[in-house]
């Protein structure tokens, strides 16, 4: 059985309490938290930045802090957001004009590297990334909103990339982000990923723990 990971995303969480809310949501069993970064010109919306991830380290958050960049720039939000604690750092293949260069900035901070990809973004630029990512994002939504119904057609696309992962030999995670809840997280583990980025389907229910919980015993299910 894989080592799966369940990552809520604090961009469905009460911004007003942001230190509370991550703190019980990995007291229920999350493990580790997703931070979606939108800069209003990649997607059509405006999250956060390094500040809110250093104020989670400074509130006593030690759980990993896994980034997504939904930016058009990211080459100093990459310092940035690895001076403010964060652990993953991904970001779209088709934000930056170097790629490489990106990822070896990723490293060089000392994080690990991902990389994001749409829902019409095809696998072909995996095939010269293999040998330097940690983890490949798989969108089940178009990024920009939480909230948003699952594209099916993502499942076979995780399937498609877990092939790739695993006829190379490679040790590298494979997460799938967007309308991901208790209903579906089974075929998407099916279909090879081991990395769940839920957000509304955690935060918008009463009990955190039960959410998590059905969720691994989806995971379970052979």
């Amino acid at each position: 059985m894989r080592d799966y990971l369940i990552a809520p995303s604090l961009l469905s969480a009460d911004f007003a309490r942001l230190g509370e809310e991550a703190d019980a949501v990995l007291k229920a069993g999350g493990d580790m938290l997703h931070l979606d970064v939108m800069d209003n010109h990649y997607v059509p919306n405006l999250t956060v930045g390094p500040l809110v991830c250093k104020a989670l380290r400074n509130y006593g958050i030690k759980a990993p802090i896994d980034v997504h960049l939904m930016t058009q720039s990211v080459d100093r939000l990459i310092v940035d957001f690895a001076e403010a604690g964060a652990n993953y750092i991904s970001f779209h293949p088709e934000s930056t004009d170097h790629i490489h260069r990106s990822i070896e900035l990723i490293h060089k901070h000392g994080c690990k590297a991902g990389v994001a990809l749409n829902p019409a973004t095809t696998l072909e630029c995996l095939t010269y990334l293999l040998e330097n990512i940690d983890l490949i994002l798989i969108m089940s939504v178009n990024p920009g909103f939480a909230g948003q119904k699952f594209i099916s057609s993502a499942l076979e696309k995780v399937k498609n990339t877990r092939l790739l992962i695993d006829s190379n030999k490679k040790n590298i995670r494979l997460a799938i982000d967007g309308g991901i809840k208790i209903e579906n997280i089974h075929a998407a583990a099916r279909a090879g990923a081991d990395t769940f980025i839920a957000g509304s389907a955690i935060f918008e229910q009463s009990d955190y723990a039960k959410v998590i919980r059905d969720m691994r015993n989806e995971l379970n299910k052979p």
